[in-house]
């Protein structure tokens, strides 16, 4: 199985109902942060089949898959790069690392990104902070170099990224990149760092997400706080909200 069979059976798997409704889903319209994105309209279950089904393409498909106008032949390249790192031994891990950030520029919805970017951008920096030991304090500066970014989708990438390091009991990079992304200019920003602060919250110090609530709750957007509290006791909640200026 190859390239053009995948792309044969996503073709075949096409939905112009559903893709009518996730053009509008995903805010394709002009001047919209999904601008000329095309889909056939296929679900991620069904985009997972499919990628479970060629987890074997090579590297030379895959960046041709990646480009594709279609939105979900470049998320189906990006769950098969995750299943590949997944399974795969360091040099493999670090290949696919470096191969997705060189193509952010296809990374470029949501979806997208919460998919696939703790999966391997995530992961592989944990790791990499493991092993470094004593020069943990280089591994985050990647993470810093996307929250700075003007492109928005590698914004999102450095706070989903951080995932994985909530998943393997961290907060601290969470909590960092969060500092740069609190006032960020885009909706899609302060959703990512909300849901990244309710996650350490619950998943790692709720101490931790106090502390930077206690200094944030008051200027940062109303989205984020919303996010970031949605699971405390009704009490709590209400406190920050009226913090809120």
């Amino acid at each position: 199985m190859n390239l053009k069979d995948l792309q044969k059976e996503t073709k075949k798997l096409a939905n112009p109902k559903k893709a009518k409704s996730y053009q509008w889903f995903f805010k394709t319209g002009k001047g919209e942060y999904g601008e000329g994105d095309e889909f056939y309209g296929i679900t991620v279950p069904e985009s997972r089949k499919v990628a479970k089904k060629y987890k074997d393409l090579s590297f030379s498909e895959l960046q041709i898959l990646i480009k594709s106008r279609i939105h979900e032949e470049r998320l189906i390249a990006l769950l098969i790069l995750a299943y590949q790192y997944q399974k795969g031994d360091d040099k493999l891990k670090q290949k696919i690392f470096d191969f997705y950030l060189k193509n952010t520029k296809y990374i470029n919805n949501w979806d997208l990104v919460d998919l696939s970017a703790h999966k391997i951008v995530g992961d592989y920096l944990f790791l990499q902070g493991r092993n470094l030991k004593e020069k943990i304090a280089e591994v985050p500066t990647l993470l810093t170099r996307l929250a700075k970014s003007k492109n928005l989708w590698e914004r999102r990438i450095a706070m989903i990224s951080t995932f994985a390091f909530i998943g393997n009991g961290s907060s601290k990079e969470t909590i960092k990149i969060a500092e740069i992304l609190v006032n960020d200019s885009h909706d899609l920003i302060h959703k990512a760092v909300g849901w990244a602060l309710r996650e350490v919250g619950k998943r790692v110090s709720m101490k931790d997400e106090i502390k930077f609530l206690d200094k944030h709750a008051s200027t940062m957007p109303r989205t984020a706080l919303r996010y970031a509290i949605e699971r405390f006791e009704p009490n709590l909640r209400k406190m920050y909200l009226t913090k809120k200026k």
